[in-house]
């Protein structure tokens, strides 16, 4: 038989099995409650033994081993240095055998590939697609447009840099660069990751300066 009950403002289900003899019979719960609380027990033992910061210690290097070896950037073409992206990605430069694999959704990529100049009114859109992939995230400043404004620097309505509005981790001059100065760009991400682990977009902003492709 099933029944439920209410304790302490929250409900656990049980169920009770009879055995053949109605003397004999037992209960067996699955209860939040329980599992909590075998979980803190479990957390004490471990801090005590020290085992857990071992474990940290050991995850967070398979998880930094994991995102530098396969970075997901989005499939995001603004102008003319979405061609050089492109081919980037096609058989003759073939990204894929670097870890790099593009997504079209945002909230599967860690990387934002900016390339191409951003206008006031697509400011907005680029920033939430940066607030919708999750943490830790990296963003990629590809070309002068990205960078600077490009041609349209000091124009009406071109932002001068993607950094006014996300955060940028790495800038790639050239107008546009070429595929193997963006391959060399995910290297140089590769890197940083090493360097700095996998911290938050938020805590890099004056702890870390960002990485210029070509800068001596």
């Amino acid at each position: 038989m099933f029944g439920t009950y209410l304790e302490r403002e929250e409900e656990f289900t049980f169920e009770v099995i009879v055995m053949a003899d109605d003397t004999q019979n037992y209960s067996m719960f699955s209860s939040r409650l329980l599992v909590e609380t075998v979980g803190d027990v479990t957390d004490e033992a471990l801090k005590a033994s020290r085992l857990k910061d071992v474990i940290g210690v050991l995850a967070g290097r398979i998880f930094n081993w994991g995102q530098r070896k396969s970075l997901f950037p989005l499939h995001l073409g603004i102008k003319c240095c979405a061609l050089e992206m492109a081919a980037a990605g096609a058989s003759r430069f073939d990204a894929e055998r670097f870890g790099v694999f593009f997504r079209s959704s945002p909230r599967q990529c860690d990387v934002l590939l900016v390339n191409g100049p951003i206008s006031k009114k697509f400011a907005d859109p680029i920033v939430r697609l940066w607030e919708q992939m999750p943490e830790p995230k990296w963003c990629i400043a590809m070309g002068e447009c990205a960078i600077s404004g490009g041609p349209y620097f000091q124009s009406y309505n071109i932002l001068e840099g993607v950094d006014t509005i996300i955060p940028v981790d790495v800038y790639i001059p050239g107008c546009p660069p070429r595929p193997e100065a963006l391959i060399d760009g995910f290297g140089k991400l590769r890197e940083k990751i090493i360097r700095i682990g996998a911290m938050p977009s938020h805590s890099r902003l004056e702890s870390e300066a960002p990485v210029i492709i070509g800068d001596a």
